[in-house]
């Protein structure tokens, strides 16, 4: 099954919080309790570590769910956030500086 694609904030990401966030489980606990009996992989061998820092490209399964770790944007790529952008901003003010 090829796994889904998952996009995290920062650059790495802790194994319970990433299967959580990857719709693996449905909480937190049920992330630890899956990591601590053995049902996790990560790059294809059993991690029991649920503080694991997972990075850019790890993949992640519990049982036949799989997800691959996607790594944030950094400060050097252009990113935009819609939610605090200046609603003033003008274009052309922009192009002339």
């Amino acid at each position: 099954m090829q796994p889904q694609d998952v996009t995290i904030r920062d650059q790495e990401i802790k194994l319970g919080q990433f299967i959580k966030l990857a719709s693996l489980v449905e909480t937190g606990g049920a992330a630890k309790e899956v990591i601590a009996n053995g049902e996790v992989t990560v790059n294809g061998s059993v991690d029991t570590r649920r503080g694991k820092t997972l990075r850019d490209g790890d993949v992640v399964c519990v049982g036949n769910l799989c997800a691959r770790v996607v790594a944030g944007v950094t400060d050097d790529d252009d990113y935009f956030d819609e939610a605090t952008a200046d609603d003033d901003f003008d274009p052309e003010v922009w192009r002339n500086m």
